[in-house]
């Protein structure tokens, strides 16, 4: 299937974030995808021309701050991302072929942390999360580029329960489909922050933990990241594929 590729801006403030719609010719569920702190949209398209060929209505954009857009980002708080995200989000379901009540969201690293709690503020059916990073609640409105490394990695050095947790309290709330990617040499994301992800995910309709051997924090392989697209594009063929036999099965 032949996808329409179509660059678009989305208005946040007084300012304004590059992304780009990938869409078939027909109704179909939409896929937004939220790129990690310091990256941008590149990558995510590239795995978005695939899906969109599958049949899905796809947004890739750059969060203010990245990719030489919006406010500097050494002023960027998680605020300001999080807000970036929703508005993402509206203007996905504002796409006339969107089949508003089938979206998904993948999210890497910061962008999965925001897209967990994107969960909390916005109907979402299907959430990819691909070394999902984890922040205390607190100093919430700090520029993210100040916050205490050497604490944060204390913390996600441990099992951080759902109820402490904006993000995961999220996730304990979400019943729709989940997949989580690990990687195996990650100096960012450790194994103890995927547990806490995974354990919070307790009203989950599926749950799927997948591991990439030998792979670091931002796939730095080639082959690592072939292992990735592989495995999203799968998990998103099985879901939506679901999806479209649940509908005909109830026409």
């Amino acid at each position: 299937m032949t996808a329409r590729s179509e660059s678009i801006a989305i208005d946040i403030d007084d300012e304004q974030m590059s992304g780009t719609f990938l869409s078939p010719k027909s109704k179909v569920p939409g896929v937004l995808f939220v790129h990690g702190w310091g990256g941008s949209q590149e990558r995510d398209l590239e795995r978005a021309k695939g899906i969109a060929g599958l049949g899905c209505v796809c947004l890739t954009f750059d969060l203010r701050g990245h990719a030489g857009s919006g406010i500097p980002l050494s002023r960027v708080t998680r605020e300001d991302n999080l807000r970036d995200l929703l508005a993402a989000y509206d203007r996905l379901l504002s796409h006339p072929a969107i089949d508003t009540s089938a979206v998904a969201v993948v999210g890497t690293s910061y962008g999965g942390y925001l897209a967990a709690i994107l969960t909390s503020l916005r109907p979402v059916r299907w959430l990819a999360l691909r070394v999902p990073a984890l922040y205390r609640d607190q100093e919430w409105l700090k520029p993210k580029r100040d916050l205490d490394k050497a604490d944060l990695m204390d913390y996600r050095g441990t099992l951080v329960h759902a109820e402490s947790n904006r993000a995961l309290h999220a996730c304990a709330a979400f019943t729709g489909d989940v997949l989580i990617v690990e990687s195996e040499i990650d100096d960012h994301v450790p194994h103890a922050t995927i547990m806490s992800y995974r354990a919070a995910c307790q009203q989950t309709h599926s749950l799927t933990h997948r591991i990439i051997d030998g792979a670091d924090h931002s796939l730095s392989d080639p082959v690592s990241q072939q292992a990735y697209t592989s495995i999203l594009v799968d998990w998103i063929t099985e879901m939506v594929v679901g999806e479209r036999l649940s509908i005909i099965q109830s026409q």
